[in-house]
């Protein structure tokens, strides 16, 4: 919201010394976020004055027209002389009034302005347009042409406003009374201890039978709605400069008389309104939700389909307007170059914020009437603001207001909230004390009674205001969070980061030191990603928990999977450039347990109970912790240190067998078929826990669809692996590895097994029979060939053997080896390479 202090000053008597940046400084100490005070005008002198238009000579000869005029300028020039003046422009005439700047003057921009020669005439001057004044867009782009009441000479700076400071405050959701002049003034005053003059106080009449008819359907959706006629509007008015400016500095382009009063007064109340021309209105105005498949062409000139839930404005043709949001082509008000409208009928209506939002976010339609609606309206202030705006129509474009006032109020009474006086001071640890608990609510406009404990009635225009900790909150406020003491809390000694916390935080650092890259993504998923994960229809990843107000219609369910994220990833990057890329993310997802609630709203002005934490946690989806990677291109690149190679599945497998051992488990791997992995080069993840083999991942090469689905580089691979498992596996304590003082004997043994014998069957078997002695077990070859026979392999292993407590001999070595390949021998039929 851009709020002009000029304006600001017509509800508030600041002083008059008071700056921008002074008004700035009290909003913020009041929480709210103005962002920069601009300054209009502050690299602008004279002189700049008006004037009106002599002679025009058109110049032959050049590739663009060009017109030598002469202005008159009144005593400005300090003879009375016309002022010769080179000018491009040609949406003015003769006897027109225009904006002059005269030489020794300086434009926005350190534009200086100087007598030149130019197109064979000395131009004295310049005829100015209002982008080269800084006024911003009015929806032209030539000349500013004055109404013909100014006399030459005047002075342009002070007639058109171009000195002012501007706030441009963020309003945040929970403030949208801030997104008006009447709420920014209601604030400013607040800050200075200063009366108000409330823009919304007026004599209103009250509703009769006799205006324009209105049928409401949907109560819910629009809980008010006042509706005034003005008649007999001159149709070549126009909008006054003083109207103009004050949109323009607020960020909005005059369009018309009718438009820009409905816009000013939006601004000024913060009340949306809309303008028909009653000569386009078929019958009365109604308010309904839309029939499915109905169409409406709103006024930026799109054709849109209309959502049941969307709530329309209608006449008897259908659609006219979407209600909040954006009205209609066919009852627009027609400008003065399209003979201008002559009749109005003026719309002042409060509607539901969420129907609103939802429709604005439907249809990718976001207005300023949707923000204020959206945020929340005062509904009080329809009847003032229809007023307001028949007021300015009668006063600036010569109409008559019709008697008949049209007015729908659904039943509704004031919101009381019941709150201890001496709940701010418990909050905020300051003793405030009940009198300055009530003057703060009152300022902020409550209606307060009572002694020990308030009732507090709470005004129409703050619906943020529900509970005692939004009171709380105000009062804090308003007293300065400054004031507020700092206290550093004080935790408990003896705690620190859960052991599954500490796991997450290894994992991380293991996988970075392995040459991966944390990506960290959002945890949305939708049935696209499911389906092109080629998952089947029973698999469990395709039961999602789904938000009740997703950010993305297209990803409305939290993750069951790390994958999809990591994918968009690897492709985002893969197609800027970057084609060798290890990336992991460590995170949760997401599983419906079958029993969600609605979540308890926890107090704050207490610790929960364990019963409340209870009962909060039951309402939770199941969150197992992951951990995940994926990889593509080089793994090792070539260079004049030798030659590279790319990545492959037992990489991935290799990061899974990473991740285990930061929990202290050792894994088991074996081939498997899983989506979205390859058939033939996928690897089960397993890991002992109480006895039995519990899968805790898969890893390998992804499957040619999926790498063709979500446009991934050739032969990517991937892993994922369940850290909560992997934890429950370690029994919860990773033992720190044994170092021992002697010598370690190595034993190298090579097996020929069939083909289709996993490779960690064998090592399995080998690790059963060489007992205590074996320290490590590494497969560092594997071999096939014609010698073997057909459908056989080679496996040549690295045993390590070490003692506790003494240098092995070489028969303890050898007799070692020898059980274990006798183990190997008779689980898996392997025979000893060579013998």
């Amino acid at each position: 919201m851009r709020a002009p202090l000029s304006w600001l000053r017509e509800y508030v008597d600041l002083p008059a010394d008071t700056t921008g940046r002074d008004v700035q400084a009290k909003l913020i100490d009041a929480g709210l976020e103005v962002e920069r005070v601009e300054q209009l005008g502050s690299d602008l002198t004279g002189p700049l004055v008006v004037g009106k238009v002599l002679t025009i000579e058109e110049l032959e000869g050049f590739r663009k027209p060009i017109r030598f005029c002469t202005v008159d300028v009144g005593m400005a020039n300090g003879t009375g002389e016309p002022q010769e003046i080179v000018c491009g422009a040609r949406n003015f005439t003769v006897g027109d009034k225009v904006v002059v700047v005269l030489p020794g003057a300086v434009l926005p921009g350190d534009f200086a302005i100087a007598a030149r020669k130019t197109y064979g005439k000395v131009s004295h001057g310049m005829i100015c347009s209002g982008e080269e004044l800084g006024m911003g867009d009015d929806g032209s782009h030539g000349i500013i042409v004055l109404p013909p009441e100014y006399e030459p000479g005047t002075d342009a700076i002070e007639l058109l406003q171009l000195r002012d400071e501007v706030l441009d405050i963020a309003v945040t959701p929970d403030r949208g009374y801030c997104l008006s002049m009447r709420g920014i003034a209601r604030e400013v005053a607040t800050a200075y201890g200063l009366p108000l003059r409330d823009p919304a106080l007026l004599d209103v009449p009250a509703p009769n039978p006799h205006g324009h008819p209105v049928q409401v359907s949907d109560p819910l959706g629009c809980d008010r709605f006042t509706a005034r006629t003005v008649t007999g509007l001159d149709p070549e008015a126009r909008s006054p400069i003083w109207l103009q400016r004050r949109l323009q500095k607020a960020g909005m382009r005059p369009v018309s008389l009718a438009v820009d009063v409905t816009n000013y007064v939006m601004l000024e109340l913060g009340q949306p309104l809309h303008a028909y021309d009653r000569s386009r209105l078929k019958g009365p105005i109604g308010v309904r939700r839309a029939e499915r498949g109905e169409k409406l062409t709103t006024l930026d000139g799109t054709k849109r389909v209309l959502d049941a839930e969307d709530l329309v404005i209608t006449d008897d043709n259908g659609p006219i307007g979407l209600a909040g949001v954006m009205g209609g082509a066919n009852t627009e008000i027609a400008g003065p170059e399209e003979g201008g409208s002559t009749e109005v009928v003026i719309e002042a209506a409060h509607f539901d914020p969420v129907s609103i939002a939802r429709t604005a976010r439907r249809h990718k339609l976001s207005s300023e009437a949707s923000k204020r609606f959206e945020r929340g309206v005062d509904p009080a202030a329809t009847s003032a603001a229809a007023q307001r705006t028949v007021d300015l129509l009668v006063l600036l474009a010569g109409g008559t207001p019709e008697a008949g006032v049209t007015e729908f109020a659904a039943p509704s009474a004031p919101r009381t909230i019941a709150m201890p006086a001496g709940h701010p001071d418990r909050v905020a640890g300051v003793d405030y004390g009940r009198e300055t608990v009530v003057r703060r609510l009152q300022q902020v406009g409550c209606d307060v009674y009572g002694q020990d404990e308030l009732i507090v009635t709470v005004p129409s225009w703050r619906p943020d205001l529900t509970d005692p900790n939004d009171l709380a909150e105000e009062v804090i406020r308003l007293e300065g969070y400054e004031n507020l003491p700092a206290t550093l809390p004080q935790p408990p000694a003896g705690r620190g980061l859960t052991e599954r916390q500490r796991l997450h935080r290894r994992v991380g650092r293991a996988l970075a030191g392995a040459g991966y890259t944390e990506a960290l993504n959002y945890p949305f998923i939708g049935d696209w990603a499911l389906d092109h994960l080629g998952l089947e229809a029973d698999d469990p990843r395709r039961l999602t928990v789904r938000l009740a107000n997703p950010l993305s219609e297209a990803e409305p369910s939290l993750r069951t999977t790390l994958l999809p994220g990591l994918f968009a990833a690897l492709r985002r990057n893969d197609s800027r450039g970057e084609h060798d890329l290890a990336l992991f993310e460590t995170g949760l997802v997401f599983h419906p347990t079958g029993d969600e609630r609605p979540a308890l709203r926890l107090p704050v002005d207490r610790r929960p109970t364990d019963q409340e934490i209870a009962e909060l946690d039951a309402a939770l989806p199941a969150q197992p912790r992951r951990a995940a990677v994926v990889l593509a291109g080089a793994r090792e690149r070539t260079g004049w240190w030798g030659q590279g190679r790319p990545a492959t599945w037992a990489d991935a497998v290799e990061a899974g067998r990473i991740v285990a051992r930061e929990a202290g488990v050792e894994l088991i791997v074996r081939q498997d078929q899983q989506a979205p992995f390859h058939p033939g080069r996928c690897a089960a993840l397993l890991a002992m826990a109480d006895g039995q083999e519990v899968l805790v991942g898969n890893a390998g090469e992804l499957h040619p669809r999926v790498v063709k689905a979500f446009g991934l580089p050739e032969r990517s691979c991937a892993m994922e692996i369940d850290l909560d498992r992997l934890e429950r596996a370690a029994g919860g304590v990773v033992e720190a590895p044994r170092i021992s003082t002697f010598p370690v004997a190595t034993q190298d043994v090579a097996l020929v097994v069939d083909a289709s014998v996993p490779a960690a069957e064998v090592e399995a078997a080998l690790r059963s029979g060489a007992g205590e002695l074996l320290e490590s077990l590494r497969l560092f070859d594997v071999f096939t060939g014609e010698q073997l026979g057909e459908g056989k392999k080679s496996l040549a292993y690295a045993l390590r053997f070490r003692a506790a407590d003494r240098t092995l001999t070489a028969e303890e070595a050898s007799a070692a080896r020898e059980s274990a390949v006798a183990t190997a021998v008779e689980r898996t039929g392997a025979v000893l390479r060579g013998a």
